[in-house]
């Protein structure tokens, strides 16, 4: 193992054990038997090391992700992700909470990298018209209400002590953004599907039908289908009494 595995290593599982969730240099250099000049050298500063090391523990969480085989119901990922994120927060408190605090400058890659995998999911369900919302919103959606019930149980677990709430969030978003095939749809719903499925399938088109800058207003006027207020289908004349 290279110095700077090492010293990730040492403060991922200071991290771990610490009751705050921080931990100091001295601390990591100690666990990791380097001088504190070394750290420095490679990882700049305090939030550098931070960053290097919640990217370290989310990959292991990301690499599961990335391994697991997509199943013939993107909407059945798509839960599926929603609760091995949950999961994984419980599992790992300080490091899921480093992940998302305010102080830590850089932004971790595992936070893009885990909107990407997201987006993935969506976009499959946009291809099969079961999304009411553009994929960029959805995913926006649906990480920012997993993260906020996934810091609220791992926070304040008094107020939070049943991590059944998780799956009761994760049905009442998922029903937010998703079109029911089952149920009874509006012509606005009809529109907000088809809108969305020819959004996700925009790049895809071959040979290109429009230019850069076409695909780009189009793509705008698509997104913004779905949240247009509903005008009536029909037109009246006047009423006169």
């Amino acid at each position: 193992m290279n110095t700077r595995s090492l010293i990730i290593e040492a403060a991922a599982e200071l991290i771990a054990q610490s009751p705050s969730g921080d931990v100091s240099t001295r601390a990591v250099c100690e666990a990791a038997g380097v001088q504190q000049p070394v750290l420095y050298r490679l990882f700049g500063d305090k939030d550098g090391l931070l960053a290097a090391t919640v990217d370290h523990v989310w990959d292991q969480y990301l690499e599961t992700k990335r391994a697991a085989e997509k199943s013939e119901d993107p909407l059945r990922d798509l839960r599926a992700g929603w609760d091995s994120h949950t999961a994984f927060a419980l599992a790992h408190p300080n490091a899921y909470k480093l992940m998302f605090a305010p102080a830590l400058r850089s932004v971790p890659a595992a936070a893009e990298e885990a909107m990407r995998i997201l987006r993935g999911d969506l976009e499959r369900l946009a291809e099969q018209g079961r999304l009411r919302v553009a994929p960029e919103i959805a995913a926006r959606m649906v990480m920012s209400a997993n993260t906020g019930v996934s810091l609220s149980l791992i926070t304040r677990p008094t107020l939070y002590p049943d991590s059944g709430l998780s799956r009761l969030v994760r049905d009442a978003i998922h029903q937010a953004i998703l079109l029911d095939p089952v149920a009874d749809t509006t012509a606005a719903d009809t529109r907000a599907a088809a809108a969305t499925t020819l959004l996700s399938s925009l790049g895809d088109l071959t040979p290109e039908p429009f230019t850069p800058a076409e695909s780009a207003l189009l793509g705008q006027w698509l997104t913004q289908i779905p949240v247009s207020p509903q005008y009536p289908t029909s037109r009246k004349g006047p009423h006169h009494d």
